[in-house]
């Protein structure tokens, strides 16, 4: 089977490099297009696959993921609906675009299938929700949920939860980050060196994120075993909630989602 990407960016690329050291697809069998002649000497020097034309990806492919920003999606689909098969299976990892528009811009019906993949994808460690139209076999979904879970996670969801997704776990990597600088910050104003401050912020995190998928335990649970009556984490948890933390995440998560419809 023949996988295309139309766009070779930071997600197209984790998604890639999953994709191989997976053993999903062969290099021979992959193959990407970029907009400039630099971007695709690079991409065929450290990926090994075959960099070509949008025009050329997406005739020689049985499965293409359009990788592009959502708001080159009208023009680029316009250049290469013409050379589309009519048995390929489409992936868009486009927040906001629908699957009904994104039909409407190939102007003829196809499988089509909306995903929505993180950055983490680039460490193998992903996560995507997964909505196809009516078109779709239950083979071919079955198809696209195992090209994502090559590079961490994957779940059917109906179009529109995909905006939740979003929220939740496509963007929420940088929500993530941000707690970890932040938790670092604090190490540092204790006295210790950034670096191992990054270092104890991030493992913690990882930690903390592997028990609750590997226990199967309410992260409440999980919460209430750290907390000791009277201790340290019972008072560091009440200022937090103090401050906002759970409320904040809410909302940035909900703003997150009202964007993305808006795209």
């Amino acid at each position: 089977m023949k996988i295309g990407f139309i766009g070779c960016g930071n997600m197209a690329t984790g998604m890639i490099r999953g994709i191989l050291s997976s053993g999903f697809s062969t290099r021979e069998d992959l193959a990407a297009s970029a907009r400039t002649e630099k971007t695709r000497e690079s991409i065929q020097r450290e990926l090994g696959i075959l960099c070509a034309s949008n025009e050329a990806v997406a005739a020689g492919s049985d499965l293409l993921v359009l990788a592009v920003k959502p708001q080159m999606y009208a023009e680029v689909i316009a250049g290469i609906r013409d050379f589309v098969r009519d048995s390929a299976l489409i992936v868009s990892i486009a927040p906001g675009k629908s699957l009904a528009w994104l039909s409407g811009q190939f102007g003829r019906e196809l499988k089509i299938v909306r995903a929505m993949p993180n950055t983490p994808a680039i460490v193998g460690e992903g996560m995507a929700g997964i909505s196809p139209n009516s078109l779709v076999t239950e083979a071919d979904l079955r198809l696209v949920l195992a090209l994502f879970g090559s590079f961490g996670k994957a779940l059917a969801v109906p179009e529109h939860l995909l905006d939740v997704v979003t929220a939740v776990s496509g963007s929420s990597p940088a929500y993530v980050f941000l707690f970890i600088e932040a938790m670092a910050d604090g190490a540092v104003a204790l006295g210790m060196p950034r670096a191992q401050a990054y270092e104890c912020a991030a493992q913690a995190v990882l930690g903390s994120a592997k028990m609750v998928l590997e226990s199967g335990m309410h992260p409440g649970q999980l919460k209430d075993m750290v907390c000791s009556p009277g201790g340290t984490t019972i008072e560091a948890v009440r200022v937090l909630e103090e401050k906002g933390l759970r409320s904040g995440v809410i909302e940035a998560e909900l703003a997150c989602a009202r964007k993305a419809r808006e795209m």
